[in-house]
């Protein structure tokens, strides 16, 4: 899907029918409120066109809104200013690219081709990501405990002398966090707690004994 957001009518049509040509689902609007009040934008592969300078809402604002899609929706710009000030705005909010009207048809088409290209990998991103939270949601707090310890690379017997147990229960809870989050090895326990964020500071305090978070070794190299 390429969403068009333009006050421009004869831009909004022009883009439109280039966009259709060439396979894409289209949908245009002639100001921001709109498309934000669309439903499933969360759900929708594709990317924005989107004009910089619209009344009310505009696109660097739009733009702004967006951040709270998970994964955000890919904007391209397309103005007919050439605002250096706006443009690195633009791009340091993550836009793709900033075009300069009149906008060359292959380029554009190549630009789109690259951001849907670009929100596609994205959402694969996020469902793992989704996906490894949820299966870390389905541990007990002491199993969460125990792959904290275990993926930052103490042993067995060194994990039950942090929590206060024996290397045998350390054993049991170690095996149930292997089968629920779904891995067969360490090294893809300890990828997913990468991926996961728990080795940040934030992560260890939150999830661990204060203690242990001082206490603990760097991750193993992998």
């Amino acid at each position: 899907m390429v969403f068009i957001v333009d006050d421009d009518a004869s831009v909004r049509k022009a883009m439109a029918r280039l966009m259709a040509s060439v396979g894409y689902a289209v949908e245009t609007f002639a100001s921001a409120r709109p498309f934000l009040e669309r439903s499933g934008l969360q759900d929708t592969l594709g990317c924005v066109l989107l004009d910089i300078r619209m009344p009310g809402l505009n696109g660097l604002d739009l733009q702004q809104e967006l951040q709270a899609l998970s994964p955000p929706l890919p904007i391209i710009f397309i103005t007919g200013h050439e605002d250096i000030p706006s443009s690195v705005r633009a791009m340091k909010g993550g836009a793709v690219d900033v075009l300069i009207k009149p906008i060359d048809e292959q380029s554009i088409l190549s630009v789109v081709s690259q951001a849907i290209a670009q929100n596609e990998e994205a959402r694969k991103r996020y469902a793992e990501l989704h996906e490894l939270e949820r299966r870390v949601d389905n541990l007990t707090p002491r199993e969460r405990e125990v792959m904290l310890l275990v993926v930052r690379g103490l042993l067995n017997k060194q994990v039950a002398a942090e929590l206060g147990t024996v290397e045998k229960t350390i054993k049991v809870h170690r095996a149930r966090v292997i089968q629920k989050m779904g891995v067969e090895s360490l090294a893809e326990l300890v990828r997913d707690a990468e991926k996961l964020g728990m080795f940040s500071n934030e992560v260890i305090t939150r999830v661990a004994p204060p203690a242990s978070a001082i206490a603990l070794p760097p991750p193993p190299a992998l």
